[in-house]
């Protein structure tokens, strides 16, 4: 009862730190897409730079993340712009492994293939590894947007917003209901992107594959 109290009488505030959450986790993993399916293409490539940059990668994802925070507040500050690289730092890791390891496992007959009709590289990558590996490279970002929804809550700890603010006002002065009107929006917000992106990778997902998918 005193959740459902909580909730009618801060509506607005909780609507507000609804929306910072979601920018922060949107505007980090938005551009972890733009730059880890490039560098996942890129090392399927330079395969050399494959055990570098995925070993560098996997280290982001070892170091807690107040940690995190508090290694680059002296060069950042706190805020927005400290919270949104850890974000996109934690990010890059699935999305860039995905994308190298989706192309890596497209056929190389289909490969072959391509090239007996005359396609370029970039027409072999467009159409056919890219589609291919689309499941896979989706998974990825999946996987990295729900972390993100979930490390989004500590930004709170350096004043970046989100709900994680509510969540830790309620830790200190002991208020479950305040917790809960933090948690449970995060909650949500985590199960409905990942449906979402669900949604999203059904639709590009050619037929051809979709049917294969089934059929398996």
């Amino acid at each position: 009862m005193k959740l459902l109290t909580f909730f009618i009488n801060n509506y607005d505030r909780i609507f507000q730190l609804l929306l910072q959450h979601l920018t922060l986790t949107g505007t980090a993993v938005i551009a972890a897409i733009a730059i880890g399916v490039p560098i996942g293409i890129a090392i399927t490539r330079y395969k050399y730079l494959a055990s570098p940059i995925l070993a560098i990668s996997s280290i982001f994802q070892t170091i807690p993340s107040i940690a995190f925070f508090g290694l680059l507040i002296p060069f950042l500050g706190i805020g927005r712009k400290t919270a949104i690289l850890v974000l996109f730092l934690y990010a890059l890791l699935p999305i860039v492994k995905n994308t190298y390891t989706g192309i890596k496992e497209v056929s190389p007959f289909m490969i072959e293939a391509g090239r007996g009709m005359g396609m370029t590289d970039f027409q072999i990558l467009r159409m056919v590894e890219l589609p291919q590996s689309l499941p896979v490279i989706m998974a990825g970002i999946r996987v990295a947007t729900v972390i993100n929804i979930g490390t989004t809550t500590i930004a709170a700890y350096i004043g970046a917003g989100g709900l994680g603010e509510l969540i830790f006002t309620g830790i200190q002065i002991y208020r479950n209901e305040m917790i809960l009107a933090g948690a449970i929006p995060a909650a949500i917000l985590a199960i409905l992107a990942d449906q979402l992106l669900g949604y999203v990778e059904y639709r590009l997902t050619p037929r051809s594959i979709r049917k294969t998918e089934k059929s398996s």
